[in-house]
């Protein structure tokens, strides 16, 4: 899979890239990283990227003919979905994250200042993304959000490939799909007070597997109750066995009795 990304700082990205998953990618062919500078499509001497916004205001905007001259000029090689890294896009989620990693080819404007120009987003960009509801000062952290999101998903980018399904928000081999992960734990099984749940002990998988999806259903009850809703509905998808709502009633019965 192929990131065009384009930056007014691309040297930002010279340490991200080069570590942990996405650099063991980059080295296996899997993933490939370029960087285009937007101030290489000003026309003038002082590589002007941005100007004051119509209307008045604070802050300056990103023009649109350097990033629609980066664009198009980066399409000449191949089609790519074009997306616009924008607090007003839609929330990044894992399901964002796998739509992508099935294409051979995105290309990623970093927004800068105030903003982009609104003809960029509605004219050129095949859609906007947005990774948080905060406010960044570029768009570079955003892109880089991206980028290793996806590269998780590649075939063959992770050593154990069960690791990507069973990740908070996907849909994961233990039937809790779509929520956040349960807890992990490992050696040594007794540390100081804090003992590992003797279930995890067992040598029962099937034990073991209920336990994982209770507490992942606990963790998202405690941590992100939004996130049960679409779950629940899901229900049908579910491997056999007790279902969320019955989990969910054992956690809160057990919680009362504490």
């Amino acid at each position: 899979m192929r990131f065009d990304v384009i930056t007014i700082f691309p040297e930002y990205f010279s340490g991200p890239l080069d570590h942990g998953i996405v650099r063991r990618a980059r080295e296996a062919k899997l993933l490939d990283v370029r960087l285009t500078d937007l101030r290489d499509f000003t026309p003038d001497r002082h590589r002007t990227v941005d100007d004051r916004p119509f209307g008045g205001g604070a802050g300056m905007v990103l023009k649109p003919e350097p990033v629609f001259a980066a664009v198009e000029k980066l399409r000449e090689d191949s089609a790519a979905r074009v997306i616009l890294l924008s607090p007003q896009g839609p929330l990044f989620t894992q399901s964002t994250a796998s739509r992508l990693a099935e294409l051979d080819r995105v290309i990623l404007i970093c927004g800068r200042y105030e903003g982009v120009d609104e003809r960029v987003a509605v004219n050129l960009a095949d859609e906007e993304l947005s990774v948080g509801d905060f406010v960044l000062s570029g768009g570079e952290p955003a892109a880089m959000l991206v980028i290793d999101a996806v590269t998780r998903l590649l075939p063959g980018a992770l050593g154990n490939e069960e690791s990507a399904a069973q990740d908070s928000f996907s849909d994961g081999v233990d039937g809790a799909g779509g929520v956040l992960d349960y807890p992990h734990y490992t050696r040594p099984a007794q540390f100081r007070d804090l003992a590992v749940p003797e279930v995890l002990l067992s040598g029962h998988h099937e034990q073991v597997r209920r336990w994982r999806r209770k507490m992942a259903l606990g963790k998202t009850l405690q941590h992100r109750p939004e996130l049960l809703a679409r779950f629940l509905e899901s229900e049908s998808r579910q491997p056999e066995g007790a279902t969320g709502r019955e989990l969910l009633a054992e956690l809160v019965e057990e919680r009362r009795n504490q």
